[in-house]
């Protein structure tokens, strides 16, 4: 079996898989352009930013799995992979500490102007009263749209600041989580954005959550607020961004852009943001610990697979079958039991939308259980049960 690493990962995750029989090639200078015309032959691929497109999809005519070592899959086609039935599995919680680190790094650095100060004593200038203008964080709230894993780690490390916490999160959050959470609750972002002096995001990239930041939130935000963006580009209107931060004096610490560049580019073009914003190229995971996590977790995601079929982590299974009834045979361990009987399903125009076969202690006896589309007749159910090899049919409406 072949895996191909289309980034940079580390040595170790080479090592293991080698080690497990693999047969492994590593070109992190790959783009989602030239994948395409590398991935036939391969069984499995790893990325990290690099995008994984409908026609690498269509080209993998032997890919099974792709693993986003990361947590957000946004940059992988979910619905051609799961059209073709390629597993996609990724790494979540591996790389949180490491953004909650840098999202307070960029809240400090935005509320301290420390990039500009930098800048400024480069070039031989001692700029101490201007970059001596600066309201500080004790006593402030922080206001965090999303509370997810990283959301939380931030909402930890800000207390440690003495910073008064808020959070929205309009897919769980409410005020009695919140309060169990040890926050205070916003009942909407618009609400966030007023009561916070510092608003920092954490969400997903969605359709829904696209532009989620535009003029509107901002125009609600306090003059002189710092907004941190560590999650994804999308969710910011990079031109509303650009006119609040001339009109309202927010200071802004950004990780992630709207179209920003893939990770082996050397270029980046949005120069005016820049100039205006305290940033940081992508690079909130990409720690030594956040890397040694991501790389055991791949480890073990392929490990499972190859044990398993099942590869853990995966994202794209269909979340609530259609099956209307469910089939439980228990029966002796032959060959040809199951085949019998999937045969008989078929003949009726019958489609399994999933199955699992149990083997007891002994290996002597098994339990298959199936969902089904439709209930199997009468007829069916007596030709099985009829079966030497067959213990015990059940089915039952789901």
């Amino acid at each position: 079996m072949k895996v191909l690493i289309a980034d940079k990962l580390s040595q170790d995750t080479v090592t293991a898989l080698e080690a497990m029989g693999l047969e492994v090639v590593v070109q992190p200078e790959l783009t989602a352009d030239k994948l395409p015309e590398v991935i036939a032959d391969f069984n499995i691929l790893v990325v990290r930013s690099t995008r994984v497109t409908a026609e690498t999809l269509e080209a993998g005519k032997k890919l099974s799995l792709v693993i986003r070592a990361g947590a957000g899959v946004n940059t992988i086609d979910l619905a051609t992979a799961s059209a073709k039935g390629i597993y996609v599995a990724n790494c979540p919680g591996k790389n949180t500490a490491a953004v909650a680190e840098l999202t307070i790094g960029l809240l400090i650095a935005a509320d301290r102007r420390i990039a500009n100060a930098t800048a400024g004593l480069r070039e031989g200038k001692w700029e101490k009263k201007e970059y001596g203008k600066s309201r500080g964080l004790k006593g402030r709230t922080l206001g965090i749209l999303g509370l997810g894993n990283i959301g939380k780690l931030v909402a930890q490390r800000a207390k440690g600041l003495e910073m008064n916490v808020i959070a929205w999160d309009g897919w769980w959050l409410t005020p009695e989580l919140a309060q169990q959470h040890g926050v205070g609750y916003a009942a909407s972002p618009e609400e966030l954005a007023a009561e916070s002096d510092a608003v920092t995001i954490h969400l997903a990239a969605s359709p829904e959550s696209e532009h989620m930041i535009n003029k509107a939130f901002l125009d609600k935000m306090k003059d002189g607020a710092i907004l941190i963006n560590a999650s994804r580009g999308e969710l910011v209107d990079t031109e509303a961004l650009k006119a609040a931060i001339a009109e309202k004096g927010l200071r802004v610490g950004l990780d992630v852009y709207e179209d920003e560049p893939a990770a082996t580019a050397n270029e980046f073009s949005q120069t005016e943001l820049a100039a205006m914003v305290t940033g940081t190229p992508h690079i909130g995971a990409s720690t030594d610990q956040a890397a040694e996590a991501i790389a055991e977790e791949t480890v073990r995601i392929i490990d499972t697979f190859l044990k398993t079929g099942h590869p853990a982590g995966t994202v794209n299974l269909c979340k609530q079958s259609l099956a209307t009834h469910s089939l439980v045979i228990r029966h002796l361990n032959r060959v040809g039991i199951l085949a019998s009987i999937l045969q008989s399903l078929r003949e009726e125009g019958i489609n399994i939308d999933g199955a699992e076969n149990t083997i007891f202690d002994g290996t002597k006896a098994a339990c298959c259980s199936m969902l089904l589309d439709q209930a199997p007749s009468d007829q069916l159910l007596a030709t099985i049960a009829a079966n030497d090899s067959v213990l015990h049919v059940m089915l039952n409406e789901r």
